[in-house]
């Protein structure tokens, strides 16, 4: 298949492109390199089916048309702003670059899907139910990146799709703004649209400057013989997911049917501390310091994910514990010192 991957050069992005490339598929990266970087692909450069990087912001035109004068068979949606604190002091660029971009992706989407198959763009009253089956092109399948950072407060239970949401900062909120346009474009036009929402993604790659990066940030200080530093109580908890198995959740629940029209959770089921956390990455010898938390009214104070719905629809499960997770990206962190 030919696919188009928004953010293609962030952290999560990158791995994707690896395994739609693994898999045989013709790829091209979008990215605005405002968060991801060239670095991140130069071992894909030169990689069979690889189409290189397209630098430009997704929100613009002039960025978009060009790229969807070509046919997409696939579209993983992964580029957005990610940062919490930053769409609480400045919520623009958020709202912008989350909400925005993923209308101007999901529009140059139907755009495709209408356009090769005769359809008149300002059409009214257009039947989906009774004439999306003679259209001789289907739309192009679209996947779009959510975060578990839009959930209401878990108490102890692990959390399901159906959990209610909570837009505890403008970086939540603009992600269900996005992810509910996305799932309208299926029930409006039945385009094959997913959303997908892994829980908190960590491993090689993944910057340890980023408020997101807990693993990276804890282990580039551990590496550097510096005290980790634990924000507010530490005893909040996280589901951590390794990105290889969160870029084989992305790409499968892309390609399955049996996604379309709904929102996937992908995690490990466990979830653990920051406190556990910082002992599992934190040599002997070294320390673990408290600081002020940033945003401790944007704070989740339990993130467990259960991912029992995407073990029954398409047969997914996490393969790699945290405990390996977290030696695989040490050892990298310990060889890549640039992404420091």
């Amino acid at each position: 298949m030919k696919c188009l991957v928004t953010g293609g050069a962030g952290f999560i992005g990158r791995w994707v492109v690896a395994r739609l490339l693994q898999d045989g598929h013709e790829v091209t990266a979008l990215d605005d390199l405002s968060n991801g970087r060239k670095q991140n692909l130069a071992e894909l450069e030169g990689a069979k089916g690889f189409n290189g990087l397209v630098h430009g912001d997704l929100t613009r035109a002039d960025v978009l048309d060009p790229l969807f004068k070509q046919s997409w068979d696939l579209v993983l949606h992964l580029g957005a702003s990610i940062h919490v604190q930053k769409s609480i002091d400045d919520p623009e660029p958020t709202f912008r670059n989350d909400a925005i971009g993923t209308f101007r992706v999901l529009e140059a989407c139907r755009r495709q899907y209408f356009t090769q198959n005769g359809l008149d763009l300002d059409a009214k009253h257009f039947d989906f139910d009774r004439d999306v089956p003679k259209l001789k092109v289907r739309s192009p399948r679209v996947a779009v990146m959510s975060t578990c950072m839009v959930y209401d407060l878990a108490g102890g239970q692990a959390i399901k799709e159906s959990h209610p949401y909570r837009p505890a900062s403008p970086y939540a909120a603009a992600k269900i703004g996005a992810d509910m346009l996305a799932l309208s474009y299926f029930h409006a036009y039945r385009m094959p649209v997913a959303v997908v929402r892994p829980f908190n993604t960590y491993g090689p790659f993944q910057k340890s400057n980023s408020e997101g990066g807990v693993v990276s940030i804890f282990l580039k200080r551990d590496l550097a013989n510096e005290p980790l530093l634990v924000k507010g109580s530490g005893e909040q908890t996280r589901d951590l997911l390794y990105v290889e198995d969160c870029a084989e959740f992305v790409v499968r629940a892309a390609q399955s049917e049996k996604t379309e029209g709904k929102v996937v959770n992908a995690g490990t089921g466990r979830d653990v501390s920051v406190n556990q956390l910082a002992a599992i990455c934190c040599s002997a010898g070294n320390r673990v310091d408290r600081v002020a938390h940033d945003h401790p009214q944007a704070e989740i104070m339990k993130l467990c994910c259960d991912p029992s719905l995407a073990k029954d629809l398409i047969g997914w499960t996490p393969s790699t514990t945290l405990e390996a997770g977290v030696a695989k990206t040490r050892a990298w962190l310990a060889n890549n010192r640039w992404a420091w």
